[in-house]
């Protein structure tokens, strides 16, 4: 009885130290992953893109190991591998499925929102660090791209990740802090080049640290900025090490395309669009991640005096809380190293931004992702604790819960979860077991007529199944035409479909055809197409 005693008593100790923000970061945390992981496989973007990275994993897994990743959206040149590597073992433990790598995203999703809690906590305040990461975990945009594979969607955990490991390795002089920081921002670097701008910030917050809020002798401040800055590009050189082991043994193909891409492409660089295009970022920040405004196609969903008010209330709580940020930073020591860390990740990337002179998607301002949520959690928070003289306090905390309140109805209102499922995974592959059940047993060519998607998604089920199409070869390669089969079968993604005289080559490679047969299935149809015959 007496060890019993002490057991529960032991038990009741533990209870009691289960703070009240604990429960509600637990079940925040909970309601993220729920989120993020209800019927992911139903929900998940798998297209071509996806499917071109699931064959790239599906070799890994082969032993057909890469030092490349996949193409950059822009400038024609490519990333490292590191995405590839991470996503292996769980397409291997989901056995090939695609959900797999879409339920890693998911995780690095769910651990971003507890990092986003972390940050708040550390330089907000509690409150407003789960103010934060209540606001991040519902946010539609942000659970848009935590749902599906991609590389570019676990940026923002790394992006933290990178930051705050800078951060904590200067303020306590920690060098294996600072090598884990570079080592995250090459790996950050083989995610999406845009996470250079990060790179900008980092040096300049290394410099600020060593030279600035010191009374020391300039040698010393000098002394100070180079070990840093040599513990932070070791780490970088070991995180970006394939990459750079790609680029070694290949000229520097890619960092040449990249050094074209930023100093003679017409899309970097300074122009009239400078300010446009930092207002656009600062404005989708605040009104597309936080208060959840629709982008221009769903304009049609909402009358013009929903969208004007709802645009109006996004502006008016992004000027709040960037002027609270700003007057923060203001009453402290501006030089401090908390204030230079938030100031630097939060303007730097704003202002670099305005150098891109093309059109800026959601998932650019990964690097960014937190701060809109960081700062609104603190402005909330400072709603809640503010006192005037001639208002009752309660009226400011119920100001607080209103606005908490109106925000969470805006992204839940139009949480992904509530949408209708994409099914995917499923049409794509119903419709590849059907493409190989038609072609039977004979080699056949395979291409797709879309409007913008590739074939990589048809591809990877087909490889699956152990029956790829042949691959029809230009002329120069196979002159005998041995690569050229007796069917060639076409998935329409568009209609009305007319694939005889497409230019396309992997329809005009197979030569002059006519249509054998034909047959529509979920929402495309499928066409045989045989080579033409003259009539005797």
């Amino acid at each position: 009885m007496e060890k019993m005693a002490r057991f529960f008593s032991f038990q009741a100790s533990k209870m009691g130290r289960l703070r009240p923000p604990h429960v509600i970061l637990t079940l925040i945390l909970l309601f993220a992953s729920f989120l993020r992981l209800y019927k992911v496989e139903q929900y998940m973007t798998f297209l071509g893109d996806e499917g071109r990275d699931m064959l790239a994993i599906y070799d890994i897994l082969h032993g057909h190991l890469t030092l490349l990743g996949p193409a950059s959206s822009v400038g024609g040149f490519f990333l490292g591998p590191i995405y590839y590597y991470f996503a292996a073992p769980f397409l291997y433990l989901s056995k090939y499925n695609p959900v797999g790598p879409s339920i890693m995203v998911a995780l690095f999703g769910i651990a971003t929102v507890f990092l986003v809690y972390k940050i708040g906590k550390e330089f907000f305040g509690e409150r407003a660090g789960l103010i934060a990461s209540f606001l991040y975990a519902i946010s539609p945009v942000v659970i848009i791209y935590s749902k599906s594979s991609w590389n570019p969607n676990i940026v923002p955990f790394f992006s933290i990740v990178t930051l705050y490991l800078l951060y904590k390795g200067i303020a306590r002089n920690k060098k294996l802090f600072l090598i884990g920081s570079g080592f995250s921002f090459g790996i950050l670097m083989q995610l999406h080049y845009l996470a250079s701008f990060m790179g900008v910030v980092m040096f300049l917050y290394v410099a600020a640290t060593a030279f600035l809020g010191h009374s020391d002798r300039f040698i010393n401040k000098a002394m100070r900025f180079a070990l840093n800055s040599i513990s932070v590009f070791l780490g970088f050189v070991m995180g970006f090490l394939p990459f750079l082991l790609f680029e070694f043994r290949h000229d520097l193909l890619n960092t040449k395309n990249i050094l074209r891409f930023i100093l003679s492409s017409e899309e970097t660089g300074l122009g009239i669009s400078f300010v446009p295009q930092v207002w656009h970022v600062f404005e989708r920040l605040f009104a597309g991640l936080v208060a959840n405004y629709p982008l221009p196609a769903h304009f049609y969903e909402y009358s013009n005096g929903a969208l004007f008010l709802w645009m109006v209330f996004a502006i008016i709580l992004a000027v709040l809380s960037t002027t609270l940020f700003v007057s923060l930073l203001r009453k402290g020591d501006v030089f401090s190293k908390k204030s230079l860390f938030l100031f630097l990740w939060f303007f730097v990337p704003l202002v670099l931004f305005g150098f891109y002179n093309k059109d800026v998607y959601d998932y650019y301002l990964g690097i960014i992702f937190p701060l809109p949520f960081l700062l609104v959690g603190n402005f909330v928070s400072k709603l809640w604790e503010t006192r005037f003289r001639n208002i009752n306090p309660s009226l400011m905390r119920l100001s607080a819960v209103l606005l908490l309140g109106i925000l969470a109805f805006m992204s839940l209102h139009n949480t992904p979860v509530k949408r209708g499922q994409n099914q995917q995974v499923k049409q794509i592959r119903d419709i590849s077991n059907l493409v190989l059940s038609t072609a039977g047993e004979r080699p056949f060519n395979f291409a797709i007529v879309t409007g913008g998607n590739s074939d990589y998604a048809y591809r990877y089920f087909f490889k699956l199944a152990g029956k790829e199409p042949t691959v029809i070869e230009t002329p120069a390669l196979d002159p005998e035409r041995k690569t050229v089969t007796d069917q060639l079968l076409i998935v329409c993604e568009t209609l009305p479909c007319e694939p005889l005289g497409q230019a396309k080559w992997e329809i005009a490679g197979f030569g002059r055809s006519e249509i054998d047969a034909e047959w529509n299935f979920s929402v495309v149809k499928i066409i045989r197409l045989k080579h033409f015959r003259e009539n005797e």
